[in-house]
């Protein structure tokens, strides 16, 4: 066999897993300023709550955020609290996760405003609430907020459509959310950039060359 084939099977072997790695590794990026989220994004969609009343609601409940739909639960299911005309979302046990799953739309970007609420569902101050994002390849972030207000905001934006958010509470009061707003993202998924191509296509050429060089030498 040609021992010039023998030797540049490697180098596309691992050009080809690189490419891989590279197409399969969502980028994840998070937001606490609610303009630079929305700057990130397009065809954002929000979901207020405010259809929602201060009462026990069955888990899981199907949702939409603008165009978007998804699909929330809670295992002792859910409860809409808040104030009049602001209603919020909740859940009826403070110790169980809200999880925020089966986005349409191939959703990639998850954000909103999320607190503590108290057992009559009234906001309660300076509580931390933990927000667990997953998207479909694995890739995960997880981000605690401190001392949160009622406009307290955390955005997620993936490279790659969302699988599901999960929120926590502190166990002391209960994981509140407001304002949910689902959107996508300009970079189309899973497809790496041109700079990233040139790189890759770099480090192989580099690679033939030194193979060469070394065979020369030899």
């Amino acid at each position: 066999m040609n021992n010039k084939l023998l030797s540049l099977k490697p180098l596309v072997l691992a050009a080809m897993l690189l490419l891989s790695a590279t197409a399969a590794q969502a980028g994840i990026t998070f937001y606490t300023s609610q303009s630079a989220f929305n700057a990130a994004i397009s065809a954002p969609g929000v979901d207020t709550f405010d259809d929602l009343s201060v009462m026990r609601y069955t888990s899981p409940m199907s949702r939409t955020a603008g165009a978007y739909s998804y699909t929330v639960s809670s295992v002792n299911d859910l409860y809409g609290a808040g104030l009049p005309g602001d209603h919020w979302l909740s859940n009826n046990n403070l110790l169980d996760p809200i999880v925020f799953s089966g986005f349409s739309g191939g959703v990639t970007a998850f954000g909103g405003n999320f607190f503590g609420s108290d057992i009559n569902g009234m906001y309660m101050p300076n509580t931390s609430v933990t927000l667990l994002a997953l998207d479909g390849y694995g890739n995960s972030i997880s981000y605690t907020i401190n001392n949160t207000t009622m406009n307290s905001f955390l955005g997620f934006v993936f490279d790659s459509p969302l699988a599901s958010v999960t929120l926590t509470s502190g166990g002391t009061y209960w994981p509140t959310a407001n304002n949910l707003t689902l959107g996508v993202t300009e970079v189309p998924a899973n497809v790496p950039e041109p700079g990233t191509f040139s790189l890759l296509l770099g480090g192989v050429a580099a690679l033939g060359y030194a193979a060469r060089r070394r065979r020369m030498v030899r």
